[in-house]
């Protein structure tokens, strides 16, 4: 007769838990992103899917599509370039998040060595996210 594994000690199921909540905030951050940028797919397709495209000249964006401000203004007044930027917005910060509540995770634990690194991975990603300029 063979003996039943061990059952999981109450750090394990710890860990488990916090693993199952990174793993549904990466779900839910990239649906929610997705159905940002699809909602802004429908208005621009209704907004100006009839126009008649000019590839003959190169047309930059608007500056609004060209700060994190801008897009968030324009997302909230429902300009549809900016609701799918921000829906992208959205989608590069759900790993952010996800090192965000990792760092919380190791203060519950008062895990020294992973809070220092933690944060400075953080940092990096925020320092990337606003363009380098602090």
């Amino acid at each position: 007769m063979t003996t039943p594994p061990p059952l999981p000690t109450k750090e394990q199921l710890e860990e488990h838990q916090v693993d199952l909540i990174i793993g549904r905030l990466l779900q839910i951050g990239v649906l929610i992103a997705a159905a940002v940028v699809l909602a802004g797919a429908v208005l621009l397709l209704a907004r100006h899917g009839g126009e008649i495209a000019d590839y003959r000249t190169f047309v930059v964006g608007s500056d609004g599509l060209r700060s994190l401000r801008g897009i968030v203004h324009g997302a909230f007044t429902l300009d549809a370039r900016s609701v799918v930027q921000f829906g992208l917005v959205l989608l590069i910060l759900t790993p952010v998040a996800r090192v965000a509540l990792t760092l919380v995770a190791f203060i519950l634990e008062r895990d020294r060595t992973y809070i220092v690194v933690t944060v400075i991975v953080l940092a990096v990603l925020l320092y990337g996210f606003l363009g380098g300029k602090v």
